[in-house]
């Protein structure tokens, strides 16, 4: 604990000597490289102390009568670890990326501070540090998303993320003030002590519902995620959703698993119900999208929603004294955290790079950079599959495992959870069959195909800095896919002090192979898997190579079948995405298309325009922000009256609080 805090100053440190004015060239590579060195020893200091038994220091700081309480438990290791790897991974790649940013004075004091922020959440163990350390992360992440503050929408993505950060807080707040009771203690050790009736604990579980979920992007609270991740640099992108997410995730771990104590088989239901709409919804919305950046922003709505379909299934096994299955079931939501950092982080790290080569990030602006980008595709490549869930990566290591919690559910007693479950595993086995095809085309439209514009056409490879993070993330996608096992041994501590059950010892399962219940029942061998498709693929070139001839044949581009108009015959990401359009989202979002067909003899091109109506936006926070309009507007006629008015209105405001004080007593 003592080395977790250390480092956490540390980090502040860096972000307070990163405001002293010296040259941008000079002071990146400073900053990045001693976040880099810092998150690091964060990292093996949690990956090594996930055995060890719980620490706690108590710092004469926060509130005179409480102090600030830090805690570092195994549930804490797993999410440091998924921070601090993120957080050094997204440093390895700013040190090249960085010298691209236009301000880097806006970005340097704001992102160590960003990294101290999510490290502090996670090792708080009262509320109060909690919540000052969950501002800070809020304040601190809308400073990096405003660094661009210039571009157009730039300052509504951050209006929109403050707004429902403050309601995330809000939310904590109460969420906190129920647990600790009318003690009003606040240290945790207090609120696991102090048990709830059974309507107030509901009440504090959809707080943390609410809290968590407006951070992590859960719908309907996510509709600040597809602006504000866009908008800020790529290496911080990454952070927030690959990293920042998790912080939210692990929020509401602690608050349902830890701090709330045994839950009632309901608490269930609304996270299996917003985890399946979340994955189902936030996959189509990436499917519509033609930035690059907002494809990734959404199928993180994606992930997040699948994860918490693990949560609630894990809450439901455990409020059924089924300690097997809801170890499954959280083994695999905290998987799943690990492997969405890796492959999100390689994917917004790819992203950044081809923004940095061409210029642009609209899908329909670039094609045919594998042949100028080969190595930075190839890791795009890699993640792209891992986020599908295609074998043997990781991705599909611990979809698979969410996959096997589903299909345990028929033990559950309650009918409820019987009928519900396997209509989520239908909206998981959907989420994920649309997600390879977003990323058939998010990859086929950017790098595949020939260049649509001059800047495509004269993109360049990244930097050494930045293949080495894509690399690296990339590779690891691979490795916690062929080896699994390894991964899920050592989640257990954090899962055993959670729902008093644990998974088998997989290292105890011969050849590799993961087993999640039984060996009767079912088993996954990513590294036989993997061989087996290496073989075919050897098996398969030495054939045709014997067979067929060894020599170099090149062809022109297909061209549809009308020669002659060049790289605008090609697919492009609207025309991939159209059948998908045509039968889902006209049902999801109201889409509709207009075409314009000059008539014969007129020159002017045909135009096809797509319209989507947000049906989230149009039926919740519409109606919320034109009734704060008209309420300002008729408020803002305060401001002119005279003396005597206010007078009065202070008057009758002394009155009414008399008489309702009366009326109470």
């Amino acid at each position: 604990m003592s080395t977790v805090l250390v480092c956490v100053a540390g980090l502040l440190g860096v972000s307070a000597l990163s405001l002293i004015p010296i040259h941008h060239r000079a002071a990146t590579p400073i900053v990045y490289g001693a976040c880099l060195a810092i998150s690091l020893a964060l990292c093996a200091a949690a990956i090594l102390c996930i055995h060890q038994a719980p620490s706690q220091i108590v710092l004469p700081l926060g509130l005179p009568w409480l102090g600030a309480h830090f805690r570092l438990d195994p549930l804490a290791c797993v999410f440091l670890a998924i921070i601090n790897f993120g957080a050094a991974s997204a440093s390895l790649y700013a040190l090249g990326y960085g010298q691209h940013e236009a301000e880097p004075a806006r970005v340097l004091p704001f992102y160590p501070a960003f990294l101290a922020a999510m490290n502090l959440v996670v090792v708080a163990d009262d509320a109060y540090s909690f919540v000052f350390s969950w501002e800070l992360m809020s304040l601190a992440s809308w400073a990096l998303v405003m660094v661009r503050h210039h571009a157009a929408k730039t300052a509504y993505a951050g209006f929109v993320y403050l707004i429902m950060a403050t309601l995330g807080t809000f939310a904590l707040l109460f969420a906190f003030g129920l647990l600790a009771g009318a003690h009003g203690d606040y240290a945790f050790d207090a609120i696991r002590a102090h048990h709830l009736s059974p309507g107030l604990a509901g009440l504090a579980f959809a707080l943390a519902i609410v809290g968590a979920g407006s951070k992590a992007g859960l719908v309907p609270l996510h509709v600040w995620l597809p602006l504000a991740h866009p908008a800020a640099p790529s290496h911080v992108s990454a952070l927030m959703s690959g990293v920042m997410t998790k912080v939210a995730i692990y929020a509401f771990v602690r608050i349902t698993f830890d701090l709330m104590g045994d839950p009632a088989w309901w608490w269930g239901l609304p996270a299996l119900l917003l985890g399946g709409a979340t994955a189902a919804i936030g996959v189509l919305y990436a499917l519509m999208e033609t930035d690059l950046k907002r494809v990734l922003a959404y199928s993180t709505i994606d992930n997040v929603g699948i994860i918490f379909i693990a949560l609630g299934l894990a809450l439901a096994f455990k409020a059924s004294g089924f300690e097997g299955a809801a170890a499954l079931a959280l083994t695999a939501a905290l998987f799943h955290g690990l492997n969405h950092m890796l492959f999100k982080s390689t994917l917004f790290f790819g992203a950044g790079s081809v923004i940095a080569a061409t210029g642009e990030q609209d899908m329909e602006r670039l094609g045919g950079l594998i042949c100028r980008m080969p190595v930075s595709s190839a890791a795009f490549l890699a993640a792209s599959m891992a986020i599908s869930a295609l074998p043997p990566f990781n991705g599909f290591a611990s979809e698979w495992l969410i996959f096997q919690s589903v299909l345990a559910s028929p033990q559950l007693p309650q009918m409820g959870l019987k009928l519900l479950v396997p209509a989520i595993g239908v909206l998981l086995a959907l989420a994920a069959a649309f997600a390879a095809a977003c990323f058939v085309r998010a990859f086929g439209a950017t790098y595949l195909g020939r260049a649509r514009t001059a800047a495509a056409a004269q993109a360049h490879e990244a930097d050494r800095w930045s293949l080495a993070a894509i690399l690296l993330c990339s590779t690891l996608c691979l490795l916690a896919g062929l080896f699994p096992g390894a991964v899920i041994d050592w989640l257990q501590p954090a899962v055993g002090a959670l729902v008093a059950g644990q998974m088998p010892l997989q290292a105890n399962v011969p050849w590799l192979s993961i087993v999640p219940i039984s060996a009767s029942r079912s088993s996954y061998n990513g590294l036989l898997l993997f061989g087996f498709v290496a073989a075919a693929a050897c098996l398969a070139a030495v054939t045709v190579h014997r067979f067929a001839s060894r020599a170099v044949r090149k062809a022109p581009f297909w061209d549809c079948g009308y020669p002659g108009l060049g790289v605008v015959a090609q697919y492009s990401a609207t025309s991939l995405a159209q059948p998908i359009r045509r039968v889902f989202a006209t049902v999801a979002f109201a889409a509709r298309e207009q075409v314009e067909m000059p008539p014969p003899g007129d020159t002017r091109p045909a135009v096809l325009r797509r319209f989507l109506r947000d049906p989230v936006w149009d039926s919740i926070y519409a109606p919320i922000a034109r009734a704060v309009g008209i309420s300002a507007t008729i408020l803002n006629h305060i401001q002119f009256l005279t003396i005597r008015h206010y007078l009065g209105f202070v008057f009758v405001t002394l009155v009414v609080l008399l008489v309702v004080l009366a009326l109470w007593g």
